[in-house]
């Protein structure tokens, strides 16, 4: 069973199961792994792949042909707070900042990529890594913080 609401994908695109996806955009002949949690905002290019378990929050846009391994966390706030004043934060009080995966670019397993910065074209991101700050095209950066 997913939970699919206003994803703009045509039938090329492959959901395995328990997808929970809203009002984003997937290219087509994409896969999107079970577990995966889609927000709204998000624009997934063609032919990529997206893991089990991986969260891709609003605010990232993912060219063409990425891959995205299992249980990958992209975040999109760097400053996160559950309240403000004693008032209990929502959707709109937080500053959302974009994150750009670039075309053929890899995030291994397990990763998890702050926002603001941008993956370069057929970057390499090594599995467990902590991606802090761009990565240029074609490099190969693995750890915490990501190098």
């Amino acid at each position: 069973m997913n939970f699919l609401n206003n994803v703009r994908a045509d039938q090329t695109v492959k959901f395995y199961n328990f997808v929970n996806a809203y009002d984003c955009s997937i290219g087509e002949y994409s896969k999107i792994g079970s577990f995966v949690e889609i927000q709204d905002g998000v624009k997934i290019g063609k032919r990529c792949k997206i893991s089990s378990h991986s969260f891709i929050c609003s605010g990232v846009e993912i060219d063409d042909e990425c891959f995205i391994g299992h249980h990958v966390v992209f975040t999109n706030d760097k400053y996160p707070k559950a309240c403000e004043n004693g008032k209990i934060k929502n959707s709109k009080d937080f500053n959302l900042e974009k994150t750009i995966v670039k075309k053929g670019a890899s995030i291994g397993s397990n990763s998890t990529i702050l926002c603001g910065i941008t993956i370069g074209k057929n970057a390499i991101i090594g599995a467990g890594s902590v991606v802090t700050k761009d990565v240029p095209d074609n490099a190969i950066v693995k750890g915490n913080p990501a190098k």
